[in-house]
């Protein structure tokens, strides 16, 4: 292909013509950008100035379009940053209908944007909502953690939440369902010794349900742990036809590891160890396995020795 040969004097002219276009062309595109147009943008609703003595469940989902004039700036890159991410709505309303009119909250709404983007318009312009009478209820609360310690410590006793109850408010019908609330999982690593901290209540999904409070403070009992092996005699369970039986041996060999706090506090009378008949009876077991019907929550099980015994039946 035969290249087109251009003198010193071309050459100079074609540069001049293409940065004159380049130049033309950016600046159109500029003054393009820089004007006004509308357009739309999905956003969340927040509410505010929630009614106090009613409880209320939005009748269609908590997201609305929003047109928007802004600029061609704004519009291009509409679809990669949406602006405004949330926007808040007052249901001040609400006390005396049972909808909400976006037209009427427009202005005020406007002054949580920028100056260089405008609300023209809300799809739904109108918010319906249904009540019922609001009701309290105290329920537990459990923590969510997520927790891990140097070797050889662990939690030493029970974990304490300040308080270990919420308030919750809302429609007797959604209240009955909840029976326990939880925080937000608790991170902590590499622990070594007594923690005191605060974890946030897990946010409730439904906006018809208030939580008091919003964040609660937890103990973390941290001790070191060392092993323990206590002689724990065994007891016959479901033994209903009296029959008498003689174990081989009769006592077993626990071994747990214990925070040394604790360590001489715990005895055999913290441990009950027992066999079930029925796995001869019924299962026609020729040993009975041990089991642990009573042992304490912050110790840790290692093993038991013998695991099995052997017994003897007299009818």
């Amino acid at each position: 292909m035969p290249f087109i040969k251009l003198t010193k004097v071309e050459r100079k002219r074609a540069i001049v013509w293409f940065t004159c276009l380049f130049a033309a062309l950016a600046t159109w595109l500029f003054i393009a950008l820089d004007r006004k147009y509308p357009y739309k943008v999905q956003t969340q609703l927040l509410y505010q100035d929630e009614p106090q003595k009613k409880a209320f469940k939005p009748l269609q989902p908590d997201e609305v379009m929003l047109e928007v004039e802004g600029s061609g700036w704004q519009l291009l890159f509409s679809k990669l940053h949406l602006q405004p991410q949330s926007i808040k709505v007052s249901l001040a309303k609400l006390s005396t209908q049972n909808h909400i009119i976006f037209s009427e909250q427009l202005e005020k709404i406007n002054r949580q944007l920028g100056a260089s983007q405008k609300i023209i318009g809300i799809e739904p312009d109108t918010l319906y909502f249904d009540f019922s009478k609001r009701t309290n209820k105290r329920v537990p609360l459990k923590l969510l953690s997520n927790l891990s310690f140097v070797k050889q410590y662990g939690i030493s006793s029970k974990i304490r939440l300040t308080p270990s109850y919420v308030n919750i408010s809302g429609p007797q019908d959604e209240l009955d369902k909840i029976n326990v609330w939880y925080t937000d999982t608790l991170r902590l690593s590499n622990l070594q010794k007594p923690t005191n901290t605060r974890i946030a209540i897990k946010k409730n999904r439904s906006t018809n349900i208030s939580i008091y409070p919003t964040n609660v403070g937890v103990s973390l009992p941290i001790d070191e742990f060392t092993e323990k092996t206590l002689d724990v005699p065994v007891k016959v369970i479901n033994n209903f036809d009296f029959y008498d039986i003689r174990l081989f041996p009769k006592k077993v060999a626990v071994t747990f590891t214990v925070a040394l706090s604790n360590y001489q506090q715990v005895d055999e009378d913290f441990i009950e160890a027992v066999v079930d008949v029925n796995e001869w009876k019924q299962l026609g077991h020729h040993k009975f396995a041990v089991k642990l019907a009573r042992f304490p929550d912050y110790c840790n099980l290692v093993k038991i020795v013998p695991n099995k015994l052997n017994f003897i039946i007299e009818k």
